[in-house]
């Protein structure tokens, strides 16, 4: 079982850590993503719900792949295991239902920032347990999922400022949004692909 994987490989703050990722992601609302295929102009907002409910399903089953726990081998460098993806997928929706909450509620709301590769370090993705992630992430997502279906008219257009000065609408930070899991998706099975290869 992937649980009992997950006991036997011990990971700390001293472990090689992936480098962090400083790109700016947001051109993935002009043009599709060359790695994952993700195209923002094919994805109407109100299906948004819809698309993470589905992403969810398949961190399910990539959550109970038997190599989870193990990072797969790369050309750059140190890379997450498909626990580690699944782990911040699931703090990914937690903190964007907190965003566009505070979108929805006040016109021109600015975020804190989020460093997700600390939050990786501090909340122990690489030893956290992959049935309760997949439970956590299902939660997260269809509270996200809610959020969004229940958006409607001008509340689409209402804005968001990001700490590096990018600037969002709901509707368009949820198709940047839906790119982040959809990517790490591809990602991990990229990684187990690799790692079976």
């Amino acid at each position: 079982m992937a649980s009992e994987l997950v006991s036997v490989v011990v990971m700390t703050s001293d472990a090689p850590q992936p480098t962090p990722d400083t790109k700016n992601w947001t051109w993935v609302l002009e043009r599709d993503c060359p790695d994952c295929g993700f195209t923002a102009a094919s994805i109407e907002r109100e299906a948004l719900g819809g698309h993470i409910r589905a992403n969810a399903a398949r961190f399910r089953e990539l959550l109970e792949h038997d190599q989870v726990a193990t990072r797969p081998p790369s050309t750059e460098g140190e890379v997450w295991s498909g626990l580690e993806y699944g782990a911040h997928v699931r703090d990914v929706y937690e903190i964007y239902h907190q965003r566009f909450s505070l979108m929805l509620n006040e016109d021109g709301a600015e975020f804190a920032d989020w460093d997700q590769d600390a939050s990786a370090i501090e909340k122990s993705y690489a030893t956290d347990n992959p049935t309760q992630v997949a439970h956590d992430l299902a939660v997260n997502a269809g509270k996200l999922a809610d959020l969004l279906d229940n958006v409607s008219g001008d509340a689409w257009q209402r804005t968001g400022l990001r700490s590096d000065g990018s600037a969002f609408t709901v509707e368009s930070m949820g198709l940047y949004l839906l790119h982040d899991p959809v990517h790490h998706v591809w990602d991990v099975e990229t990684g187990y692909a690799a790692l079976e290869g």
